[in-house]
């Protein structure tokens, strides 16, 4: 599902996707154009500090993902983990904490509110000759599937 670069339209579909599908775990990719052959894990989501404009020219009120809501939220996904266990050939894979306050680290931080911390983000480089989407697509799966490797040990 493609969300849309507006605050409120990406939190009702986040809110749709764990209300209606109720998932084990929600993975959310952005585009990090600054990046270059690099995968950023992002290990949490923060509530405050929403002052850029989005695509309709609003911010959300108080600046905030959720008014009252924690500070930051940590995902149950150890990126940290993930980060020193998997290596791809082709590209570097970074560990992060900071998605960077717009709509990416707004929809992850919503995400991670709504799904009790079971959601990941994943901040990607744009296609280019050496980045190819077969290639980001084999990169993506790789990840996402020890992801899924992690939900399950903590729920055994």
């Amino acid at each position: 599902m493609q969300l849309p670069v507006v605050y409120q339209k990406a939190k009702e579909q986040v809110c749709k996707i764990w209300t209606t599908l109720q998932p084990l775990l929600t993975v959310h990719v952005g585009l990090a154009s600054s990046a270059t052959a690099l995968v950023i894990l992002e290990q949490c989501g923060k509530n405050k500090g929403y002052q850029e404009r989005d695509a309709c020219g609003f911010h959300p009120e108080g600046a905030c993902c959720v008014l009252d809501g924690p500070e930051k939220i940590e995902s149950t996904i150890n990126m940290k983990t993930l980060w020193k266990n998997i290596s791809v050939e082709g590209i570097d894979i970074v560990l992060s904490r900071d998605a960077g306050r717009y709509i990416c680290d707004y929809t992850y931080y919503t995400s991670l509110y709504y799904g009790n911390g079971r959601a990941a983000f994943i901040h990607i480089p744009p296609l280019s000759e050496s980045v190819t989407a077969e290639f980001l697509g084999k990169v993506l799966q790789t990840i996402i599937l020890a992801m899924l490797e992690q939900c399950g040990e903590q729920r055994e």
